[in-house]
């Protein structure tokens, strides 16, 4: 019985207890069905347009290079200003963007310029979303310890709508092309924009406003990487985007010349890896504590690793999108755990900062993965690409894996603190030294 009561409804959705976060949820799963669509189109338009790997990853690289250079900033700003307004901002701007590339699609006046303008533009508003969105998940809820499942919701409506999304995406493609998809996407904003506006949220106050934003800045930075445990869990995520999840940029090559498929290959691709995503967050959300979430870091990387070696040997559809999904299973896992550790961790007052390179490692480094993988397909193929990322992930999982110890022993005394484990003799946390703190 105890067992049944552990996954049971109450439990996986108990952060929907919030009224905001209920929200969130309903009108983010909608807009992110669209995004998802959105996505799968762009990459084959820009296949279509060009049959370059090399542009593939070089639009890529346009898309997420301000997530690289501004999101650190954008921390600050989500640390600085109400950041429910900030993400109403971001969400408008990624509509409008939306509904410009529907427009130059539909009427056949599209150009590869445009998609790399387009595409920066879009890059440069996820940059100050992505770190807002992450930080303000803590002022939805109404009970702190649901924290953790709210995080694991978030995971959830996302890869529910990477698994619908990209699936809709090819169908939609294959029947009228891919300006219907930037439509329906510019139009499922709508939905995420009244959910945002219908909040009740308690008065935003200002906060960091005795400092400068290049003060607030470097002490963000003192702080993550000051503190072994957020640094080791930045640093492998960093690994992990760089080398692991540039293996999207090669996804319509994969589909069209080894599989031998179309923009609907390519939607049930990404759709499976979606279905492995989906059913590690579903995991996380039925998960009651976070004990146990950094030995899964390692392992969770190293399944995925593995899988993306073995999808460079696979000719056969059903297979690939057997390990398609166990890829997403690991890279979520992955992911999941180290936001959740990071959020549990951190100080409220730096959170926003720090979130924020969290971001940047996760979304941040992702175009010079991009790049990278375009560039090695082009002169390597894009198999022996697969490969080189699956053991670079696995070679940055057995080095974080071998300090786990470490690790666990500087972030006990959190737990502890935070009436997470039970309290013993221990050592105290030891404390980050910002150079540039004036102390106000």
């Amino acid at each position: 019985m105890k067992r049944r009561s552990s996954v049971s409804p109450e439990v996986v959705l108990r952060a929907l207890r919030s009224r905001n976060y209920r929200l969130f949820f309903a009108g983010q799963f909608i807009s992110l069905i669209g995004t998802w669509m959105q996505i799968i189109a762009m990459s084959w338009l820009v296949y279509r347009l060009t049959r370059s790997a090399f542009l593939l990853g070089a639009i890529g690289f346009a898309g997420d290079i301000f997530a690289f250079l501004l999101m650190p900033f954008a921390g600050v700003f989500a640390d600085r200003y109400n950041r429910h307004k900030i993400i109403v901002a971001t969400q408008s701007l990624a509509m409008i963007q939306a509904l410009i590339l529907a427009a130059l699609v539909l009427t056949h006046s599209i150009q590869i310029w445009q998609l790399f303008v387009l595409a920066a533009f879009l890059g440069a508003v996820n940059a100050f979303d992505m770190p807002t969105r992450q930080a303000f998940v803590i002022q939805m809820i109404e009970n702190k310890e649901d924290l953790p499942n709210a995080i694991a919701l978030n995971s959830s409506i996302f890869n529910g709508a990477r698994l619908f999304g990209p699936a809709i995406a090819g169908l939609v493609i294959a029947v009228t092309g891919e300006g219907y998809c930037f439509l329906l996407n510019g139009i499922s904003y709508i939905a995420v924009i009244i959910a945002l506006l219908a909040m009740r949220l308690e008065k935003d106050e200002a906060r960091l406003q005795y400092k400068n934003s290049l003060q607030e800045l470097t002490e963000g930075f003192a702080y993550a990487f000051g503190f072994l445990p957020i640094r080791n869990i930045i640093l492998m995520l960093a690994v992990v985007s760089l080398m692991g999840m540039s293996y999207s940029v090669l996804m319509p090559i994969i589909a069209s010349e080894l599989l031998h498929g179309d923009p609907r290959t390519l939607g049930f691709l990404v759709g499976a890896s979606g279905m492995g995503a989906l059913i590690a967050a579903l995991y996380f959300a039925s998960r009651r504590t976070v004990l146990g979430l950094g030995r899964m870091i390692p392992i969770a990387a190293s399944v995925a690793g593995s899988g993306l070696i073995i999808l460079s040997l696979s000719r056969n559809f059903y297979f690939s999108l057997l390990i398609m999904l166990i890829i997403g299973f690991g890279f979520m896992t992955q992911m999941t755990s180290s936001n959740t550790l990071i959020q549990t961790i951190v100080d409220d007052d730096k959170r926003g900062r720090v979130m924020g390179i969290y971001s940047m490692a996760f979304k941040g480094i992702t175009p010079f993965g991009s790049l990278l993988a375009g560039i090695l397909a082009s002169k390597i193929g894009s198999l022996n690409t697969l490969i080189i990322s699956g053991v670079s992930v696995i070679a940055g999982a057995v080095v974080f894996a071998r300090k786990l110890p470490a690790l666990r022993k500087l972030v006990r005394p959190i737990y502890v603190r935070d009436g997470i484990i039970p309290g013993y003799d221990i050592e105290p946390v030891p404390e980050v030294t910002l150079p540039l703190d004036t102390g106000k």
